[in-house]
């Protein structure tokens, strides 16, 4: 699991290991049933105070993303994160926000920005069948 904090930009640690928890398990790269290292194992990986790791398994238990088995460990839930939904559309409106920037910026209007992404998504299919 590769998970970052960092101590500049006032974001609570226990926060950023939470939200970043909520993009694996949104982007699948996190399946429901997967372990989670024990808290003191990623408290040891982030040189952090075990403390703050409980937490962050703790509010993501309590928005069902986590479910602790006792005496097992931590896992995604199995019946998925209820957040999935509401997070990939989070993650995915951020992008196409920066996208829409950045085609602004390069004075691409809407309609040619649309065709660039049809062509783009017809040569990844491509490429995703011939794997």
């Amino acid at each position: 699991m590769r998970i970052r904090i960092s101590l500049q930009g006032g974001v609570p640690v226990y926060l950023q290991i939470a939200n970043q928890i909520k993009y694996l398990a949104a982007s699948r790269r996190f399946l429901p049933g997967d372990q989670l290292p024990s808290v003191r194992k990623l408290a040891e990986e982030l040189v952090i105070n075990p403390n703050t790791v409980a937490r962050a398994y703790r509010e993501l238990e309590n928005e069902g993303v986590l479910v602790t088995r006792r005496g097992a460990g931590v896992y995604v839930s199995e019946g998925g994160s209820p957040l999935a939904k509401k997070e990939r559309r989070r993650i995915l409106s951020e992008r196409i926000d920066m996208l829409l920037t950045e085609a602004g910026h390069l004075n691409v209007n809407l309609e040619d920005l649309m065709d660039l992404i049809g062509e783009r998504n017809k040569i990844l299919k491509e490429k995703e069948k011939k794997s």
